[in-house]
């Protein structure tokens, strides 16, 4: 059974500044996932809306980002093998999210 899990990164850059900072950084979101080697895909579905999906130690993880004015909402639904380490991975990507948009 997969375990979804939203985690809130804020931001000051406003709702365009986040945007585009995700735009011109998505690349670097693979050297954040363990074991350093993972297949990422991202889409823009809607104008403020991001969707990634991350195949990485034989799982795959569907992911959407909202870009709000000062946060982006990241919506990741894990994997029941991986919803041991929920807490570990939202503070991950909570710190990843925030150095990312800075």
């Amino acid at each position: 059974m997969s375990v979804p899990v939203t985690i809130d990164v804020p931001h000051q850059l406003g709702r365009d500044g986040a945007r585009a900072r995700l735009k011109s950084r998505i690349g670097e979101l693979g050297g954040h996932i363990p074991g350093g080697v993972a297949d990422i895909q991202s889409s823009w579905p809607s104008e403020n809306e991001m969707a990634l999906e991350i195949k990485a130690m034989g799982q795959t993880i569907p992911v959407r980002l909202e870009v709000l004015e000062s946060l982006v909402r990241v919506h990741v639904t894990l994997p029941a093998m991986l919803a041991y380490f929920t807490g570990l991975i939202s503070a991950a990507v909570r710190d990843q999210g925030t150095k990312l948009l800075r």
